[in-house]
């Protein structure tokens, strides 16, 4: 280990603070040791010949100008500063052991200041409205271990929040089982679309996965956000299909028409649930709106590992008839199963009964939309 050499591109302190270790190391005592440091300035940095301790020699290589440059160099290393999220290959504990770094080479010791680096350093394209949170929770923060405890909370929230567009899973809660759908299966029943049924496994598989989507909006709240669920694997939304098409001849004329009619569920009387590509079709309605289970329990955004209940609004009720209002029906499943050929399916069904036990969905992020960094 060769003795430590100071050019100007380390914090004298830590400079000083390597060099006694060295001597502690090497068992090298008395003024020698002060001689050999001083011998390991840079000659380009300039010594008067009165320093007769390590304070004084840390003080002067502070009044150095290379010292001011260095400063100016971390500072301008600590606005520049950005913070990339794990899930886009970033490294929280790196990015913080950078900040600290910087903070100290730059002899930035305020924290208010500190919080202005750090508050900077997150993305300019993330949502104002959680940005606001976080600066707000740093208010009264009064030292840099407090920042950094904020700073990771805000991480960790950030993390689990279900952002547009994200990957999830929906397992329902009273039998552990995931909503799932199976590209170019169909009911036998009904419109004959392509079935929705909840499947068991320990993990969601390539049919339990859905793409979200909120209309008009980044982040989801509670009673105000439209949401769709696409299936990955076929690309087709889940919905209720309440159109039946008719055809009737007028003489030599064929035309056609449809029935404002609800199918049923396959086993049951409530209604049909299943996936669809119709995307714009008047007959086929797709979004859906979550309440939480327990509502005093949550706040903010949709995140993952919510207890949700998810309903859909129907404007003609099972008859075909008109309804002013509409009409919500909730999202369940339950122990009732339907067959197709030899298989056996756990049905999905939406109905305006009382809501209870096997309508609570837990949804898992999977994978979070990854937003390209400015």
């Amino acid at each position: 280990m060769d003795v430590p050499k100071y050019d100007g591109n380390i914090h004298p302190n830590e400079w000083i603070n390597d060099i006694q270790k060295y001597f502690k190391l090497k068992k090298i005592n008395g003024t020698d040791c002060l001689e050999i440091a001083i011998s390991s300035v840079d000659p380009t940095i300039s010594l008067p010949d009165e320093i007769d301790s390590f304070e004084k020699l840390c003080n002067t290589l502070k009044e150095d100008i290379s010292f001011k440059v260095f400063k100016n160099t971390n500072e301008k290393m600590l606005q520049s500063l950005k913070y990339i999220p794990e899930n886009k290959g970033g490294n929280t504990s790196k990015f913080i052991s950078k900040f600290r770094k910087l903070c100290y080479n730059a002899e930035i010791n305020d924290i208010e200041e500190q919080k202005k680096y750090l508050y900077k350093s997150l993305p300019i394209n993330h949502f104002d409205s959680i940005l606001i949170e976080f600066y707000k929770k740093m208010e009264n923060v009064d030292s840099i271990n407090k920042l950094i405890k904020e700073f990771e909370d805000f991480v960790d929230y950030e993390s689990k929040l279900i952002i547009n567009e994200s990957i999830v899973a929906l397992k329902h809660v009273n039998t552990g089982n995931y909503l799932s759908s199976m590209e170019n299966l169909c009911y036998e029943t009904g419109v004959k679309s392509q079935l929705v049924f909840v499947q068991g496994s320990p993990e969601p598989g390539p049919n339990s996965l859905w793409k979200i989507k909120f209309i008009n909006k980044e982040l989801a709240t509670c009673g105000n956000t439209h949401i769709t669920l696409q299936h990955v694997k076929s690309k087709k939304f889940l919905g209720l299909n309440y159109g039946k098409l008719h055809y009737d001849t007028f003489g030599d004329y064929v035309y056609n028409y449809y029935e404002y009619l609800y199918h049923k569920s396959p086993s049951t009387d409530y209604t049909e649930v299943s996936c669809n590509d119709i995307t714009n079709s008047d007959y086929w309605v797709k979004n859906w709106e979550f309440n939480y289970d327990i509502v005093e329990s949550h706040q903010g955004f949709l995140k993952s590992n919510d207890i949700i209940n998810l309903s859909i609004k129907k404007m003609h009720n099972n008859n075909g008839k008109y309804i002013s209002n509409g009409q919500y029906e909730f999202l369940r499943s339950h122990d009732i199963q339907f067959t197709i050929g030899k298989n056996a399916f756990q049905e999905v069904v939406c109905h305006s009964e009382k809501l209870g036990e096997n309508d609570k969905w837990c949804i898992e992020l999977i994978k979070q939309y990854i937003w390209t960094l400015d």
